[in-house]
Order: C-alpha cells, then sequence, then structure tokens
C-alpha cells in the first residue's frame, strides 16, 4: 500500500516573525494559538496543510543544512488552490499590496490560471485555478 499523509507541515525560516505574521493575516489566514510561541507561528492553509513559520535560529535547531538566501536562491515552490481566476488575483494582489513582491505574472493556459509572489521573506508562492471542465474538452 502506498504511503499517504493524513497532514502536511511546511516549516520556513523567517528573519521577523511579527512581521511575517501581520503579511500572511492580510493575506486572510488564521493562526493556531495552541502552537504558537514567542519564535514559531502555526499558519493554518487548511484543514490538514499548515506552514510554521520559525525564527531563523529556532529553525537551525531542525537542520544542520545553511538556511537559504531567498534573495538569491529558490528552495521550493508553494502552491495554493483557488476557486477562481478572481481569488487567484485577490490574493496575489493583497499580497503584493502587504509587502510582497511579484515572482512570476500572470499565466494563462486556458484550463489553468497561475500567478506567484514572494513573502516578505522571499518564499515562493503560487496560486493556481484550475477549470476541470476545460481540461475535458477537446
Amino acid at each position: 500500500m502506498a504511503f499517504q499523509s493524513q497532514n502536511i507541515f511546511i516549516n520556513l525560516p523567517v528573519k521577523d516573525l511579527k512581521k511575517s505574521t501581520d503579511f500572511f493575516k492580510a493575506l486572510g489566514f488564521a493562526f493556531n494559538l495552541q502552537f504558537t510561541t514567542e519564535d514559531t507561528a502555526s499558519m493554518i492553509i487548511s484543514d490538514n496543510i499548515f506552514a510554521l513559520l520559525m525564527l531563523e535560529e529556532r529553525f537551525k535547531a531542525f537542520s544542520k543544512k545553511e538556511i537559504v538566501d531567498t534573495t538569491t536562491s529558490a528552495q521550493a515552490i508553494f502552491c495554493l488552490s483557488a476557486e477562481s481566476r478572481d481569488q487567484v488575483n485577490d490574493l496575489v494582489n493583497q499580497a503584493l499590496s502587504s509587502g510582497g513582491k511579484s515572482s512570476s505574472d500572470p499565466q494563462d493556459h486556458g484550463f489553468m490560471y497561475v500567478w506567484g509572489f514572494q513573502d516578505v521573506d522571499g518564499h515562493l508562492w503560487e496560486v493556481a485555478y484550475m477549470d476541470e471542465s476545460a481540461m475535458t474538452q477537446g
């Protein structure tokens, strides 16, 4: 039987925890205060997906590797699903007006619409809407 995880926990290093949490709160994300401390904030992405925003010093306790310099390097792109093109635009525009930076231009593939941004720590995020009805048309 193939392994299937019930939850996903993404650990992200951040330079300023308050600035990072304020940024994601401005995008509409909530935080689980039960798992939030002075050096870690538990951001709720969905019922089963969470991002643990950790001050860099706290993050270093979990890995012997160097933290990626997000101004020059990318380690991952986190893609969030949206319910519509408008929701993609709304979230990315909110990110840009809340201190984030653009990481890509909007891409329209017909059946899929994607747009990306960088958060205040330089982590890459994409927001994608997939129109399943357009995928089946041939």
